[in-house]
């Protein structure tokens, strides 16, 4: 099984959005609660936008699957659910702005 269909078990719906980011995070970690208030903030102007989060310590087995080695760990997919990049760690708040909007036109 492929990693798009792993993350839409996980609830990812890339049919439904211009770009789902999927994020794994773990309850300690500060720069994945960074990096989801970013992701928030860039949703809340860009309705093509949507995110996932999984906790990856709930679901140990697909972060093995997924090579999941430290969070947080983003997963990109365009509408026809096709993984179009990958993260690790936090990504600098104007990176992830512009690759959000290289696929989600922000809302003025």
């Amino acid at each position: 099984m492929g990693a798009a269909e792993v993350l839409e078990r996980l609830g990812a719906r890339p049919a439904g959005a211009a770009l789902t980011v999927v994020q794994f995070s773990t309850a300690f970690c500060g720069p994945c609660r960074a990096t989801k208030a970013r992701l928030a903030r860039l949703q809340a102007t860009r309705p093509g936008l949507a995110t996932v989060h999984v906790d990856a310590e709930s679901h140990l087995e697909v972060v093995r699957e997924l090579d999941v080695r430290r969070t947080p760990k983003l997963f990109y997919l365009d509408r026809d659910g096709r993984v179009i990049g990958r993260s690790s760690g936090a990504p600098p708040p104007q990176e992830l702005t512009a690759l959000v909007d290289a696929h989600v036109a922000a809302r003025s």
